[in-house]
């Protein structure tokens, strides 16, 4: 099948809101390193990585022979069953954890799984039902998770919402909900998590969920004092800090395992997905064991803790060690932020750029002054890159955020590349 056929099957067979890229989507046939490849055989420079899942690079030899050779020894048993690959990407999480006290850990399928065990360990172990998360937060496609959705995009109009959840402000300094400037600001969005606990719950919580930086939410990234300012408050009233890092584990952030630790705090719940076995399908839900130990109920999943996946997480957290890629990520994060900063220079249609090692963002507006968001212009930009031969992801509540997260793996030269790229597409999409 051509890609016009590819594309036409899709929407006979597929469910009408499967939201894809681009105005004719992008039919991939196969991918290499930072390269993937569409079915007429035009390849892509790839600065998304399969929404920052592609950690080492596509079809990584190391993680491919892996999960073959897992693949014909033993593929299926569920968590019903111990097994070697389980136990030996445990015992690596264990010794790799942002906390200080020993830890213990819950495998499932994704990143919404991994947050859903993550709510109910807090909500057992605390005896609490009331979370508090973030606006522009995103958790995942199940019930609860898009219950916690803080981005209207994607919360159904229809579905009941379950109870007890409680929306505090992003710490989202360009667009600030109190309309303060940082650092002048002293981190009000942070100290306002006192008087919403005191007045919309009954004064104490299960537990307080955020993501280090919101990705759909547009890569929005906190203060460095903001979860030292939080943290107390949410200690206060008895809740647990789980972090989300579904999206910014694996040295995303640049030269730290986990992103919470570019904070300087502990989570007690720490979840993550994606970049975590560089395409296999899993999730982990670790705990402090003192936490950990108070699940009373039984838990099982069919396919969690999955051989092939075990196997493939370990050989990418090998891999990520062995390449040194926690510093690549640092180094090349630095080289990505400063030619974004310069075209930000450039183009007035950039608000912002934010970001931490290889997660950055820039937000398109229509005017600085203003900050009217720019989805449209955000548009134009991903077709004009794809048509360049570079692959962007794109977020943000208005949709006028670009996501730029290439594989752990990239080159100088190719972040070069890339920013020559986006700098010819903006001049052709914010002046169409």
């Amino acid at each position: 099948m051509d890609a016009t056929e590819i594309r036409r099957k899709q929407k006979e067979l597929l469910f009408p809101n499967i939201a894809t890229y681009y105005q004719e989507p992008l039919v991939v046939e196969s991918a290499k390193g930072m390269f993937v490849r569409d079915v007429e055989g035009r390849e892509y420079l790839d600065f998304f990585a399969g929404i920052l899942t592609v950690s080492v690079g596509h079809c990584h030899p190391r993680v491919t022979e892996a999960v073959i050779e897992q693949q014909k020894k033993l593929v299926h048993v569920s968590t019903l069953y111990p097994t070697v690959p389980q136990l030996q990407l445990a015992e690596k999480l264990v010794q790799i954890r942002p906390m200080q006290e020993k830890a213990k850990v819950f495998f499932t399928n994704s990143g919404t799984e991994a947050n859903e065990t993550a709510v109910a360990l807090a909500k057992e172990a605390t005896g609490r039902q009331e979370v508090v998360v973030l606006r522009h937060s995103y958790g995942g496609r199940g019930v609860l998770a898009q219950s916690m959705m803080g981005n209207k995009s994607y919360r159904p109009r229809t579905q009941s919402e379950v109870s007890g959840i409680r929306w505090a402000h992003a710490p989202y300094c360009y667009r600030c909900d109190l309309g303060l400037t940082y650092p002048d600001c002293g981190i009000a969005c942070a100290k306002d998590l006192k008087p919403l606990i005191e007045t919309t719950t009954d004064g104490e919580i299960a537990a307080f969920m955020a993501e280090p930086i919101q990705g759909v939410g547009g890569f929005v990234t906190p203060p460095k004092e903001y979860f030292q300012v939080a943290l107390p408050i949410i200690k206060a009233a008895g809740g647990l800090f789980i972090a989300d890092e579904v999206q910014t584990a694996w040295g995303r952030t640049g030269g730290k395992w986990w992103g919470v630790q570019q904070y300087g705090v502990e989570p007690d719940i720490l979840t993550s997905a994606k970049g975590m076995a560089n395409g296999q399908p899993i999730g982990l839900t670790m705990a402090r064991a003192s936490v950990a130990d108070k699940q009373s109920f039984s838990n099982i999943s069919t396919f969690g803790a999955s051989p092939p996946s075990m196997a493939a997480a370990s050989a990418t957290i090998s891999v990520i060690e062995e390449e040194k890629l926690l510093f690549n990520a640092q180094m090349m994060g630095k080289v990505l932020r400063e030619g974004l900063e310069g075209l930000q220079e450039k183009f007035k249609g950039i608000g912002d750029v934010r970001g931490m090692g290889l997660m950055q963002a820039i937000e398109l507006v229509k005017d600085r002054g203003t900050k009217e968001p720019d989805p449209q212009a955000a548009g134009r930009l991903m077709e004009a890159t794809k048509k360049r031969g570079l692959l962007l992801g794109k977020g943000g509540l208005y949709g006028n955020a670009m996501r730029i997260a290439p594989p752990l793996v990239v080159s100088k030269s190719q972040v070069d590349d890339a920013l020559r790229i986006i700098g010819e597409s903006l001049a052709e999409a914010l002046h169409p």
